[in-house]
């Protein structure tokens, strides 16, 4: 298979991935291959807003953060297409050498990144679809979400050992470390004992029943672990309904974490109890046991790859896989699930070989070797 990359020889290649906190980490490995590829190379990510957080928390792989202002057919922000000609004119004056299509399986995203009029572009293509010319891939529907982006650098012609390299990876800062002591005396918790509950989730479709989250956290508690219920600042209200449906005491941290906090809190943590959302990506970055109820999504792609460290709980009615924002039919994915299948699988992974992991605070969780980039700004 020729070798792409080496007879390119980009030294400015920007990515296209405007999506969410779980999304992106599902790319670390494939940004990790493609920047031991690409030592030399300036890389720009064109991102979501909040994507500034990302690029400033993983420096050694990504340069750049260019904001995406949004267009029609990208609905993770507003589809408000007004500030787009201005974008796509700083984009084509950048004259990338090298354009990745990594936000998904084509269509859509294939024609914006084909506008930013790169020297090449590479991506991913759907069925029936004739891409831009380039290095496309058709889209690999079977594989998990982080080796789908290594099969793309693959067939980009990258080999190095990178590339058989799929864990995610969340680097941890010393402001990280301290807001997370700093949160550990403030609340009085015990990394020993704790067990995080986090209900949240980006879509109601995909969100487990509040008071069924409640349930598994007075069964922990009953049996001597202390919860912590965590989410966003827009997610007070579903917290506060896990807490106030408990019987027993919790921890309410929602609002009180920066998301690298969060991470240090999860990197501590005996156990998390989540939906399948970025949360779920973060414990598998971390190497923190989890517990993932899978309501709507495709466990398949989604699902993290440790099946031991992290056990998924999924029921799968036809409707399944969901693309709706909330259930048209009553929500049985997520209804099918019980407590009493969550609590036992909570308990039983609490006395698991996971739970003898080092003590808080001495996981390892250190990044992959990574030759330090030159920019070439």
């Amino acid at each position: 298979m020729p070798n792409f990359l080496a007879a390119l020889a980009p030294r400015r290649i920007v990515i296209f991935r405007a999506l969410q906190l779980g999304d992106m980490l599902c790319a670390v490995p494939a940004l990790r291959a493609l920047r031991a590829a690409c030592p030399q190379a300036h890389i720009a990510l064109v991102g979501l807003p909040w994507s500034r957080d990302f690029v400033a928390r993983f420096p050694m792989l990504i340069d750049e953060c260019i904001v995406f202002p949004g267009a029609r057919g990208f609905p993770e922000q507003a589809e408000d297409e007004r500030a787009l000609p201005e974008f796509l004119d700083a984009m084509r004056s950048r004259r990338f050498d090298l354009a990745i299509q990594l936000h998904g399986s084509g269509g859509v995203a294939n024609t914006l990144v084909d506008s930013f009029r790169a020297r090449a572009l590479a991506g991913f293509t759907q069925p029936g679809e004739t891409p831009p010319p380039g290095c496309h891939l058709p889209w690999p529907d079977a594989l998990p979400e982080p080796q789908r982006y290594l099969a793309l650098l693959h067939a980009l012609g990258v080999r190095s050992a990178t590339l058989r390299d799929d864990t995610l990876w969340f680097p941890l800062h010393d402001a990280d470390h301290a807001a997370h002591a700093e949160l550990v005396q403030r609340h009085g918790l015990d990394p020993a004992r704790l067990v995080l509950v986090h209900p949240g989730a980006q879509l109601p479709s995909r969100r487990w029943p509040a008071e069924r989250f409640a349930a598994v956290a007075d069964s922990l508690a009953f049996e001597g672990w202390q919860i912590a219920v965590t989410g966003t600042s827009a997610e007070r209200d579903l917290t506060a309904a896990v807490v106030g449906a408990m019987t027993q005491s919790a921890q309410h941290l929602a609002g009180e974490t920066t998301l690298g906090a969060l991470a240090a809190l999860v990197a501590s943590a005996r156990l998390v109890v989540c939906n399948d959302t970025g949360l779920s990506h973060v414990a598998a970055a971390m190497r923190t046991p989890s517990l993932v109820i899978a309501s709507g999504s495709d466990t398949r792609r989604w699902a993290p790859l440790d099946r031991a460290r992290h056990r998924v709980v999924a029921d799968w009615p036809a409707c399944r896989p969901c693309a709706f924002h909330t259930c048209p039919y009553g929500h049985p994915c997520a209804l099918n699930v019980t407590v009493e299948q969550v609590a036992t699988l909570a308990h039983a992974h609490l006395q698991s070989p996971f739970a003898d992991l080092p003590a808080p605070g001495r996981r390892s969780v250190e990044p992959p070797a990574i030759r330090s980039p030159r920019s070439c700004r």
